[in-house]
């Protein structure tokens, strides 16, 4: 059963992107909540204890990289480029260099193949445990079948005892009819 306000995929992803834009905007993760309070109907107060309970953690690897930006923007100017300004970076001589637009979509792919690895291998591990629960499950089962058909066995091993009895005093019976008639005969 699922609970009426639960959270789903979604509305995490859109936490987890508006929290990391205001951490790289140099922006509060208060001013984050109270913005995905209102897109997703919630209390700033609710998107905070998500954020903090559940979300966080996942996050860690995009935080930090959230928080260089920010730093690398406030530290050093950046350079213009499309309409947007991005930040520099420092290549193997110490230089600064633009990083430009494919660096950021370098950064972020990254990110996004460390997030899928963590996902495949969490679903991994959930798949394993549903498994495991799974075959506890039937083994208790099969203990419970086998004990009933235990005691099926032996309630059928006493009643064809019985029904052998009874055929054994039927065919007496028969015979000392049979011998009584002979003798009256």
């Amino acid at each position: 059963m699922v609970r009426q306000d639960a959270w789903n995929n979604d509305e995490d992803l859109t936490l987890a992107e508006t929290v990391l834009r205001h951490i790289r905007d140099g922006s509060t993760q208060l001013a984050a909540f109270e913005e995905v309070g209102r897109r997703l109907s919630r209390t700033p107060a609710a998107c905070g204890f998500r954020w903090n309970s559940a979300i966080r953690k996942k996050y860690e690897t995009a935080i930090q990289l959230a928080k260089k930006q920010r730093k690398a923007v406030k530290g050093k100017k950046g350079h213009v480029e499309n309409g947007v300004d991005y930040p520099r970076s420092v290549n193997s001589g110490g230089e600064s260099a633009p990083k430009g637009i494919v660096g950021v979509f370098d950064e972020v792919i990254a990110f996004l193949h460390e997030q899928r690895e963590k996902l495949e291998s969490a679903g991994a591990a959930e798949d394993a445990n549903e498994l495991a629960e799974a075959v506890a499950a039937l083994r208790q089962e099969n203990e419970v079948l086998s004990k009933e058909l235990n005691k099926v066995k032996g309630d059928y091993d006493i009643m064809k005892q019985d029904y052998q009895l009874m055929i054994n005093v039927v065919e007496r019976a028969a015979k000392r009819n049979k011998n009584t008639a002979d003798n009256l005969s």
